[in-house]
């Protein structure tokens, strides 16, 4: 009979781990082998936290994706390296206890589990399953706990989970708090942090609270992970738990590694996390830990990046730094610099200003950028100028942020022709991305009514840099205002078939309404039907003109029209979901939401994301529909939930885990493999071109029998459940042959294969060697997508 005792949660006991002694293959003598002694925990400062990299410089022309914050100067926070912590204080954890094998009456029994013991190990996934499954006429729990402590001691901990798993789904099985906790414990450790929360979350289904053992190594686990995108909610969140659920009061290193990890994102990306920040604070406050002063630099830092800062916090938080005798660093006074900026505290800035000088650390860039704010906050944007001018001098040279912002303070001033002096030196200076600048300046020229001049900017601007959408509109507006509605419609008809900038309710009005004014009913028709299928807002005035004309007419409301997907929306979100897109569905599989995820530290989703967000625009949640002046799609949003996506939840996502769909082979249009490649592809340095995609062997056989229907050939690359699909050298040129009429035009530089090197075009940039079998499942790392689901 199997031992199980736990500790008391409030009392500290050392973590049970293994030491390897010269029998240490023999599964008779494995719980001989045991030892306590404390859990080694990395250290902090040796955690990595990757920040997102920059975008390629052509795709950084569009002002939606445009965050001065992030160009030419780091603006994530700069910590010390003596940050990090290292206390030690014991961690709780249950107690586990086995019998040994010798210990058990039938002969057979302990023969079949040392050779399970010796045998489980060496195989893949599929074969391990396969041979419990053969030994489920006499394996009970006692058995598999057995071989399950066994693989953990050899360091077979991926074995170790299986056997669990394989034991979790049946009837006989007893939940074991103590064996549970031992495994994601485990795991956590290996930076397994899909299985370490798998564990975790069975933990809580079980009405049971986590040990805080696992607490701390979950979040330990999503910190350190090398494809950090979702990590960091989900490590606050644990965290968060951790301390409301679990009633645990968290390591001074762990307050520190996750408050690390919140600032060393761009501060644009930050200002998110502020109240999780506060919470960190306040935690470290009444428990009466150690504060960092990075801890308070962080806080203020972060508190600048607000949309509206609370100036009394900061002020707060700058009057308890002196009372705990910890000096102002520069960045505090590049914080309250910023802050100065948005709210134009002009004599502060002016005394921060002074103490910058005196630190004789140098002047940062930012700096003078943000003086340059607060002075035209006040209205001054001749001494806005002056600082300027002090900045090209002082520092010799002027990156791009200073331009711009420069530019678009003098052109809100409407000072023309300092504007145009120094949109002609920006220009001769070769920076880039120079698109903002012209946002700025063919405003001034359109609210000044200088349409002409907007032509000239427009036309300019498509010879040097690749215009975004807010420059089609801000030239469509001019067009429609001179009335030269023959090019106003061949502009909106090029933005509406370009995927890349594509039409919205700005433009659709905008349009609309030179319709309207020229007595065109039949083309403002098409245009409001146009609005009412994607669910733009109508302006009203030109809503009440809509309403008398079909009233007379005697048309059918148009607003109301039932939701269904054209067929490009439904071969690009096949595209997109054999390329790893999420649908969540309700417990009663009625409704389902599409979950539209983007990486950051992709240069095609960047572009990508602003063209499905158009797509789906009408499917969207109400929540994820931002307003016209919104400059920045997230790389998350969502759909409604509906019972429409059935289907599509069915064929690829049965029972929330993604599969490849028995019909597969009648849905691989050029256009759905276009769209697959531009979400769930990459193009390699040579020029290969590869596709990723999880599911069956049998499903990914079928993908690749009806690609060679079309002559083209590929290889396959297995690594745990997802694959590679690869085609290299001439089948390329012909995929792309096949694809390129369907990949967004922005895309195609950039996804081309013509065997030059792209920079993470669309994933993660890792080599592929087709010529080596499949990997085998032990050997990939938790951290990849093959764990996620």
């Amino acid at each position: 009979m199997m031992l199980l005792t736990t500790a008391p949660p409030d009392l500290s006991l050392p973590i049970l781990t293994h030491t390897h002694s010269s029998s240490s293959q023999n599964p008779n003598s494995l719980f001989r082998s045991f030892t306590l002694s404390r859990p080694q925990f990395p250290s902090i400062s040796a955690l990595s936290f990757r920040r997102p990299r920059a975008l390629p410089a052509a795709l950084l022309q569009h002002d939606d994706d445009w965050d001065s914050s992030n160009v030419a100067q780091s603006d994530a926070f700069d910590f010390e390296r003596c940050f990090a912590s290292t206390d030690v204080k014991h961690l709780a954890s249950p107690k586990l206890e086995v019998r040994e094998l010798d210990e058990l009456p039938e002969q057979w029994r302990r023969s079949k589990l040392a050779w399970l013991c010796k045998e489980l190990p060496s195989h893949k996934s599929g074969t391990l399953i396969r041979i419990l499954n053969a030994q489920k006429k006499w394996m009970r729990q006692e058995d598999a706990t057995y071989v399950a402590v066994h693989c953990m001691r050899i360091r077979e901990n991926d074995a170790g989970f299986r056997v669990y798993k394989w034991m979790m789904q049946h009837n006989w099985c007893r939940f074991d708090f103590a064996l549970a906790t031992k495994l994601a414990d485990y795991m956590g450790k290996e930076r397994k942090f899909a299985k370490c929360r798998e564990i975790f979350d069975d933990i809580i289904k079980q009405g049971r609270v986590p040990s805080e053992s696992t607490f701390h190594i979950l979040v330990v686990a999503y910190l350190s992970a090398a494809k950090g995108e979702g990590c960091l909610e989900e490590a606050c969140s644990v965290y968060n738990r951790m301390i409301q659920l679990g009633g645990y009061q968290p390591r001074l290193s762990l307050h520190n590694s996750l408050f690390k990890a919140i600032v060393s994102k761009p501060g644009s990306s930050a200002k998110a996390y502020l109240k999780q920040a506060e919470f960190i604070f306040h935690n470290l406050l009444t428990t009466g830990l150690e504060i960092h002063k990075d801890i308070y630099s962080g806080l203020i830092w972060l508190h600048s990046y607000q949309d509206t800062v609370d100036t009394e916090r900061m002020a707060s938080l700058r009057k308890e730094m002196q009372e705990a005798g910890i000096e102002e660093g520069k960045e505090v006074l590049v914080s309250v610099l910023r802050a100065c900026s948005k709210h134009g505290g002009v004599e502060e800035a002016e005394n921060t200003w002074l103490r910058l000088l005196r630190l004789d650390a140098g002047l940062p860039s930012q700096a003078y950028v943000y003086k340059m704010e607060a002075y035209a906050k006040v209205g001054e944007p001749k001494k806005s100028l002056e600082i300027f001018r002090e900045m090209q001098e002082y520092l010799g040279s002027v990156n791009v942020v200073a331009y711009h912002k420069v530019i678009e303070i003098m052109c809100k001033a409407k000072e023309i022709e300092i504007a145009e002096s120094l949109m002609a030196d920006f220009i001769n200076t070769g920076l880039k991305p120079s698109m903002p600048a012209y946002i700025d300046v063919m405003n001034m020229y359109f609210n000044l009514s200088l349409y002409a001049k907007v032509e000239s900017a427009f036309s300019q601007c498509l010879e040097l840099c690749r215009p975004s959408r807010t420059v089609y509109c801000i030239y469509l507006d001019s067009l429609v205002k001179v009335r030269n509605l023959d090019k106003a419609e061949e502009i909106f008809d090029y933005m509406q078939s370009n995927g890349a900038i594509g039409v919205n309710a700005r433009a659709c009005n905008t349009i609309l309404s030179g319709y309207l004014s020229a007595g065109d009913d039949f083309k403002a028709e098409k245009i409001y039907g146009l609005m009412c299928q994607k669910m733009y807002d109508v302006d009203p005035p030109l809503m009440e003109i809509i309403n008398s004309f079909l009233s007379l007419r005697k048309k059918p409301d148009k607003s109301r029209i039932s939701m269904t997907l054209t067929k490009e929306q439904r071969e690009i979100l096949v595209g997109l979901l054999l390329g790893g897109l999420r649908i969540e569905s309700d417990d009663d599989r009625k409704n389902h939401m599409i979950r539209f995820e983007f990486s950051e530290n992709s240069s095609a989703h960047a572009v990508l994301r602003r063209h499905i967000y158009d797509q789906y625009h009408e499917w969207l949640h109400p929540s994820c529909k931002f307003g016209e002046n919104t400059e920045h799609i997230p790389y998350k949003f969502s759909s409604i939930s509906h019972s429409y996506f059935g289907f599509y939840a069915n064929q690829f996502w049965p029972n929330g885990r993604q599969m490849i769909p028995k019909l597969v082979h009648r849905w691989l249009s050029p256009c759905v493999l276009a769209y697959w490649y531009m979400y769930g592809g990459y193009r390699t340095a040579s020029g290969d071109i590869l596709l990723k995609i999880k599911g069956s062997e049998e499903g990914v056989q079928k993908i690749v029998r009806t690609l060679k229907t079309r002559s083209l050939d590929c290889k396959v690359k297995r690594k745990g459940r997802v694959f590679w699909i690869g085609f290299l050298g001439s089948n390329s040129t012909l995929f792309w042959k096949l694809t390129e009429p369907y990949i967004l035009d922005d895309l195609k530089h950039v996804l081309k294969s013509d065997g030059e090197s792209s920079e993470n075009s669309t994933g993660s940039n890792e080599t592929m060697n087709f010529a080596s079998g499949s990997d085998s499942d032990e050997n990939v790392s938790d951290n990849s997508d093959d764990d996620r689901n």
